[in-house]
């Protein structure tokens, strides 16, 4: 007779509450991580960069809003120019390994030239596709880097009750994520955002993992609020403080785990379950530089973070085979502010004082 194993047992049958994903067949290393007590040799690349920048840019940047709607006019997105160069020496500079750039926000306001939709920088004023020249300059100057892309859009898809328009908007986001994949070199990290705004089992999650796979297999992937609670699988949002050994994903699959801007326990649990399979994710910490929590830029705040909590959000982000990535934004004339460069330099003077980095 064959064995059963109890606690396999009790995860699946907890797996089969409200709000679980629906099963389906799991082929490990192809439409779902490979179950592990210990980081994968791609989780062990991304635990050992450690330390990267996050650059939010794009229509939000010329309105002094954190989340517009997806009805500002494309001609609002005006860059004086696209100083990538700048961008990527700064993140170097700070002592930084990688990049992850905004390409679409929850506005649905493309930074590249997709051919999906007339919503993006190819018709404003400046027609730069960004992601092109941060991806020239990641090469040119030795940096790795990933990219950042909403599930939730507001022009495309803004009536997202409606189930009916689901299989179109997923197709959508799918022709986009293989345009990312395919047209700009090595990308290391896809952060997926805004799966919040619908239930998780309506999200092509498996698909986008596949596919991402197909073209990037080393590329790690993850969606903000990646796990759930063992009541609830898609309950919004389980803080890290709150996360335990053995608790299901909301979001599956997934590489490592986000919810910003919130920072882990110490010594955070690790090992997450689906469908009975335990998996290791760690976790990466999203933090802004600005003193006002500002992901954008934004005319009315000047404000950085001091050293010293920047130097204590370091400390407790990057322990634990954990990570962390500082946001500093560009403004409207393509450039990031001097106050922002300043401190971040002050802060890798303070880190390597330390010898923290």
């Amino acid at each position: 007779m064959k064995k059963v194993n109890p606690i396999k047992s009790e995860l699946r049958a907890i797996f089969k509450q409200k709000n679980a994903l629906p099963e389906r067949k799991l082929i490990p290393g192809v439409n779902a991580p490979i179950p592990a007590a210990a980081p994968s040799e791609a989780q062990k690349v991304q635990i050992a960069r450690k330390y990267g920048m996050f650059i939010h840019f794009g229509i939000n940047t010329f309105h002094d809003e954190e989340w517009t709607d997806g009805s500002k006019p494309v001609s609002s997105y005006n860059p004086t120019t696209i100083d990538a160069d700048q961008w990527v020496k700064t993140a170097k500079d700070a002592g930084m390994k990688y990049i992850i750039l905004i390409t679409k926000h929850h506005d649905g306001f493309c930074l590249w030239d997709t051919p999906t939709t007339e919503y993006k920088v190819a018709n404003s004023p400046n027609t730069t596709d960004v992601l092109a020249e941060v991806a020239r300059a990641c090469r040119e100057q030795g940096l790795e880097l990933g990219f950042y892309y909403s599930l939730w859009d507001r022009h495309k898809n803004p009536k997202i009750a409606r189930k009916a328009d689901d299989k179109g908007y997923n197709d959508y986001m799918l022709a986009h994520l293989k345009e990312l994949m395919t047209s700009y070199g090595d990308i290391c990290e896809l952060w997926l955002d805004g799966g919040w705004v619908k239930e998780n089992y309506r999200w092509p999650s498996f698909e986008i993992y596949e596919l991402v796979k197909k073209y990037q297999p080393q590329c790690q992937i993850a969606i903000n609020w990646t796990i759930g609670h063992p009541n609830n699988f898609d309950r919004h949002l389980i803080l890290p403080q709150k996360q335990k050994e053995g608790y299901p994903f909301r979001y599956f699959p997934s590489d490592f785990r986000l919810g910003d801007p919130e920072l882990p326990l110490e010594n955070d649990p690790k090992l997450f379950t689906h469908q009975g399979e335990t998996y290791y994710l760690p976790w990466e910490s999203t933090l802004c530089l600005s003193g006002q929590n500002k992901w954008f830029w934004n005319s009315k705040d000047n404000t950085q973070k001091s050293v010293a909590e920047l130097v204590d959000v370091y400390k407790r982000a990057t322990v634990n085979d954990n990570i962390l990535i500082i946001n500093c934004p560009p403004g409207p004339q393509g450039v990031m502010k001097e106050g922002d460069v300043s401190r971040l330099m002050e802060l890798r003077e303070e880190l390597e004082k330390q010898e923290l980095l």
